[in-house]
């Protein structure tokens, strides 16, 4: 057998592992920063504060003739 190529394919299989860890580990930091942003944005959403400048009835009826 040639050693070489035994180190060789070694080698590759070790750096194939490490690349492997290192994109999950960047996948695993781009989904917790999506979910932050997310959170982020529902949280904006709800402490939008309510129209109560306009009068009572608007919004209560649809103009179905127009």
């Amino acid at each position: 057998m040639d050693v070489a190529a035994i180190a060789k394919l070694s080698s590759s299989i070790a750096e194939t592992g490490n690349r492997q860890e290192v994109q999950a580990a960047l996948l695993k930091r781009a989904l917790q920063i999506e979910g932050s942003t997310a959170t982020q944005l529902i949280d904006a959403v709800k402490t939008v504060p309510s129209v109560q400048n306009l009068p009572s009835n608007l919004g209560n009826t649809i103009n179905t003739t127009a």
